[in-house]
């Protein structure tokens, strides 16, 4: 909504991964950017080089992009790819010349200015978000991290501007998610800076109450600008399943009869990017302990997604999945497990869909919730936890009807968690499945960054989008 002068609240949104990059944390990137502007706002995004996702990491979904509202204007300051330079023709003058003093000064940079190689991308947001402003003024700031320079390009502007901003903690920085320790050993500059940033401030956001908490235990003289804002999944590119129609509504199972009277072998999927720090070798070795049972006999778990963010990632995945071995014609055990390759965002809706299980593979401790659930939810199917337990993502699921959870991860367990569920999907009706679906509903985009819209305008001084709507009809009709 405008103000009463006529204009948009602006928002400059710091956030280098941003389509049609696939990084972990570029879904809330895009959600958000897309429920600000709906919601009224003049929105700025400053995102990372398109050479670096396609050149650099070779991370990208394009049909990301076309999702992201054509209203959002997205700036690509530049980064120093000095660590990600393999080829001596795109080194510069100075590192080709005196590679030594090059790399003296790259490590001062990092050592004693801001400690993350994607600080260059952070100053050169500065001198971009400097000119915009110049011309027309933003109101306020919203960084995501990470990476986390992110937040310190945050900082120095509204320093030389007085603008305020916000500090999204889509990951930890000062927190090693998957050991439950400090990321950084005492006295180093990252805690300094992590302070600073957090002292100035208007408000930081954390994706789960147990993140907050720990920020709040070290940082407490700004705990009362801490909010939790979770993740959710997104209806405009996963749709929640289509409600049955009146006289076609069947009471029968999900897992439908084949044609010659037997029962299909039920399917099992996990979707999502696959890494190292997941424990994936647990995952495979529970579901082929469990495809010994009469119900998931010749039952497939089929593995959707990336095998991890970088070019090596895919053959030591492959190796604890089991599938770099020669597959059954050729004599090898059938263990179930199929890869079925990247799937784009766009198209998960009818990956989930197939399914009869979804898998929950998560990595990391008690701090983790992982985004991938809230789309898991959305589609109303049972759902195995394949994690450590105790981690964030529990509080999530609590309540979820399909869930099934071993707490554990022995395998035995597992295997019995995952047969559970495969009868829960040959038994499930068409009501248990809405009533999964209406556990998921909470967690829907725009329910979930409502409250954090509606803390930018209090920052700003403007009143929520509803609130200047009905003002200017009750004005209209006077």
């Amino acid at each position: 909504m405008k103000n009463r002068s006529g204009r948009r609240p602006r928002v400059l949104y710091l956030a280098f991964y941003f389509p049609p990059s696939r990084a972990s944390g570029v879904y809330r990137a895009r959600a958000t950017a897309n429920h600000l502007v709906e919601k009224g706002w003049d929105v700025t995004v400053f995102a990372s080089p398109l050479d670096f996702l396609y050149k650099r990491i070779g991370s990208v979904d394009e049909g990301l992009s076309e999702t992201v509202d054509p209203r959002i204007r997205v700036e690509r300051p530049e980064l120093n790819q000095y660590t990600w330079q393999q080829d001596l023709r795109e080194f510069s003058w100075l590192r080709r010349s005196f590679p030594l003093m090059a790399k003296r000064v790259y490590q001062f940079s990092q050592t004693k200015l801001f400690p993350e190689r994607y600080s260059s991308w952070a100053w050169a947001s500065v001198v971009r978000a400097l000119k915009l402003h110049s011309k027309k003024r933003f109101d306020i700031v919203v960084a995501t991290g990470n990476p986390f320079a992110s937040f310190g390009a945050a900082w120095l502007f509204s320093r030389l501007t007085g603008v305020p901003y916000v500090m999204d903690y889509r990951d930890s920085w000062t927190l090693d998610l998957f050991h439950d320790e400090p990321a950084f050993p005492k006295g180093h500059i990252a805690w300094a800076w992590e302070k600073r940033m957090l002292n100035r401030a208007s408000a930081s956001v954390f994706v789960n109450e147990a993140l907050r908490g720990w920020h709040a235990e070290r940082y407490p003289e700004v705990a009362d600008r801490m909010m939790v804002v979770p993740n959710g999944w997104d209806a405009d590119v996963i749709p929640a399943a289509p409600e049955p129609s009146g006289a076609e509504e069947q009471p029968a199972t999900v897992v439908e009869p084949s044609a010659d009277g037997s029962t299909r072998p039920l399917k099992f999927a996990y979707l999502g990017t696959l890494t190292v720090k997941q424990p994936v070798e647990e995952m495979a070795e529970a579901f082929k302990i469990a495809r010994r049972h009469p119900d998931l006999a010749d039952a497939e778990l089929q593995i959707h997604g990336h095998l991890g963010f970088f070019k090596n990632s895919p053959a030591t995945l492959k190796k604890k999945l089991g599938l770099d071995e020669e597959g059954p014609e050729n004599g090898a055990e059938d263990t179930g497990l199929r890869y079925c390759g990247p799937v784009s965002k766009t198209e998960v809706g009818g990956v989930y869909e197939d399914a009869d299980v979804l898998v929950f593979l998560a990595g990391g401790g008690k701090y983790v919730t992982s985004g991938k659930i809230f789309e898991y939810m959305a589609f109303g199917h049972p759902i195995v936890s394949v994690h450590a337990p105790g981690i964030a993502a529990q509080d999530v699921l609590e309540g979820y009807p399909l869930w099934f959870n071993a707490d554990s991860l022995d395998v035995d367990a597992l295997a019995a968690s995952m047969v559970a569920a495969g009868k829960a999907a040959r038994d499930l009706t068409p009501e248990q499945r809405e009533s999964a679906r209406r556990h998921a509903d909470k967690y829907q985009r725009d329910a979930v960054l409502k409250p954090f819209e509606e803390q930018l305008r209090t920052i700003i001084g403007r009143e929520p989008a509803e609130a200047s709507a009905s003002t200017s009809q009750s004005a209209s009709e006077n």
